[in-house]
This record gives structure tokens, sequence and C-alpha cells, in this order.
């Protein structure tokens, strides 16, 4: 469904449920949700619901700001 709805809206064909899986933890973490109140929406276990927490991945306007061109 994943990748018939992201062909729909002209996304990239990479584009799967991991990527969106990995989107709703890092926003609910980044909103001060925990991983152990995440893992029951999920069938996964806590070090695997840790490999789709991307907070670490997000860039400051600070970081953008060093790049000097």
């Amino acid at each position: 469904m994943i990748k018939r709805r992201a062909q729909d809206a002209e996304l990239s064909p990479e584009v799967c449920c991991h990527a969106f899986r990995a989107t709703g933890i890092t926003a609910y973490l980044g909103n001060g949700g925990t991983i152990d109140n995440a893992r029951p929406s999920l069938p996964m276990n806590p070090r695997t619901t840790k490999l789709y927490d991307r907070r670490n991945d997000q860039i400051s306007l600070g970081e953008i700001e060093r790049i000097i061109l």
C-alpha cells in the first residue's frame, strides 16, 4: 500500500513503510515520548524500536549556518 500511495503522490519509489515508521517514532520521541511507550504500538523489542529513532539525524539551523560557500 505504501509503495502505491507513494507512486500516486509522485514520491521516490524508494519510499517504504520503514520511512514512515521512523518519522512517526522520531516525532513521538522528539515530543517527549519514551521508547517504552512507543513500543506497544509496534510489535518490536526496545532495541529494534531504537533503530527507528532519527532524532540525532536532524540538523539544526546553527549547523547549517556553519557551511561556508
